[in-house]
């Protein structure tokens, strides 16, 4: 057995302790996530890498066939692999290395592997992609290129485990909170503000765009207040017709009006003891605002068509995605309504405006939906991650949900694409793709941003063809990638 027999599938950096505990290499071997794991049969290519890449600061593990090297990933797990395609038994297909290339992700999804590929093997390396591979690379291997891809997806792989951090970290708030997931400021304040307010029974008022998630924090208050056994009953203002609303909301006494053939009780009196839910309240037409009025003041109601005081016990949690100062100006809603039921108003953010939240909401819910509709899938293409982050959510997570439930249904590999989610399919992306009031510069960058996002997922993450399609260098498009923060 020759040297290079000796070396693979061996950790080579047990060769440079001689050099002592003040090597670079030594020290940054401690670090489990800068494993790196070199798949080839070609041995030229092998003693090409290690030597190579020996002075930058990874663990080297060098493996030929894909078992050995399973093995050696599940021991270390690498955050950064190289894979070529092309492995024994079957050297001349990508049979073994796309076996590899499954397994791994199955075992470690947010491994980020570089398939090497020879270079009529395009279709070969679009379909790794497809499969989740980081980024993908053509024989001849040059070192300094190739070097620049790694220490990318190193830089990569550090800040998702940060970002995996901040989920678990949110994980505990899922559970207390009705499924409210979220880690940045404002999303942190939100959550404060609950569990301040929970124990009282003072009038909640609940803003924000549609779709930001307004019942998930009344429910939230709901359950971690003194009424948590008792009812929470919910009624949307806006979604029923103006003349039933008020029986609806007190209920009525048989003969009330034609069809009233039995006394009924109405929402209120049902969320007796517990919590009353008024959703899109500035949808309520104003002669009914008096009516809520008057029962908030006093706490008593009256059927309609009755004329006995019921005294009911309830909380009130209302929501309304409208400007009140707005409607209260336009003479649409009461001032003094406005100052019974919202005696503390908790402000949601919209999607658009909670940075790495995106990205955290999104692996929450497809977790979610994957149980619910009982399929198994690893996450998202860096393409997609790219486009989750860089869209503008005009519907919130309301729609992030919609897009994601699409996706799963859809996908054909374990990890998500922009395809499958929905995106680019109107032409150019630009969907919820706002200016606004930025300035040139921020326009600028924002269009940029825009345009490399859309020809990555245009060429399915291929750098070189979207570096082309934007007449820019494929330097240039990492220092682009670099710039806008987006992942690839």
């Amino acid at each position: 057995m020759d040297e290079m027999d000796d070396m693979v599938g061996m950790d080579v950096r047990d060769e440079a302790q001689q050099a002592g505990p003040g090597s670079p290499c030594i020290q940054e071997s401690r670090n489990i996530v800068d494993n790196l794991l070199i798949v080839d049969d070609n041995q030229d290519v092998l003693t090409q890498l290690k030597w190579g890449l020996a002075s930058e600061a990874y663990t080297l593990h060098l493996a030929s066939r894909v078992d050995e090297a399973l093995d050696i990933f599940r021991k270390t797990r690498p955050g950064v692999v190289t894979l070529d395609l092309g492995l024994p038994p079957h050297v001349d297909s990508s049979e073994e290395g796309f076996r590899g290339l499954v397994e791994m992700l199955k075992i470690n999804p947010s491994a980020k592997i570089i398939v090497v590929t020879g270079n009529d093997e395009r279709e070969n390396a679009l379909q790794a992609i497809k499969l989740g591979a980081f980024d993908f690379f053509r024989k001849p291997i040059d070192l300094a290129e190739l070097g620049v891809i790694i220490r990318r997806a190193f830089h990569l792989h550090s800040i998702e485990r940060e970002s995996v951090a901040q989920h678990d970290e949110s994980v505990v708030e899922i559970t207390d909170n009705c499924g409210i997931v979220g880690a940045c400021p404002s999303m942190r304040s939100v959550l404060g503000l609950i569990d301040k307010v929970a124990a009282s029974d003072v009038p909640i008022l609940v803003s924000g765009e549609s779709g930001t998630g307004k019942e998930l924090v009344a429910r939230a208050i709901h359950s971690k207040s003194l009424r948590r056994k008792g009812p929470m009953v919910c009624i949307n203002c806006g979604a029923i017709p103006e003349n039933l609303i008020e029986s609806e909301l007190f209920g009525h006494e048989k003969g009330a009006f034609t069809g009233a053939v039995s006394t009924v009780q109405g929402k209120v009196e049902y969320a007796s003891g517990g919590t009353l839910f008024l959703d899109e309240i500035g949808e309520l037409p104003v002669n009914l605002q008096v009516k809520l009025l008057r029962f908030l003041q006093e706490m008593v109601i009256q059927r309609v068509g009755g004329r006995k005081d019921i005294a009911v016990n309830v909380r009130i949690i209302a929501a309304t995605n409208i400007d009140i100062a707005a409607a209260i100006a336009a003479g649409n809603f009461r001032e003094d309504l406005y100052y019974r039921i919202g005696v503390v108003n908790i402000h949601l953010p919209p999607l658009r405006d909670r940075g790495g939240d995106v990205r955290i909401l999104a692996e929450y819910l497809l977790g979610r939906i994957c149980a619910e509709l009982g399929k198994k899938l690893s996450g998202f293409t860096p393409e997609a991650l790219a486009f989750l982050e860089g869209y503008g959510w005009p519907g919130n997570i309301r729609e992030l949900e919609n897009k994601l439930r699409r996706a799963v249904l859809l996908a054909d590999s374990n990890f998500i694409t922009p395809d499958e989610l929905g995106f680019g399919q109107a032409g150019n992306g630009m969907e919820g793709f706002s200016l606004g009031d930025k300035t040139l510069k921020e326009a600028r960058a924002m269009l940029e941003k825009k345009m490399v996002l859309t020809a990555l997922a245009r060429f399915e993450g291929n750098i070189v063809k979207a570096s082309e399609a934007l007449g820019i260098s494929r330097p240039t498009m990492y220092d682009l990638l670099k710039k806008h923060e987006i992942d690839n």
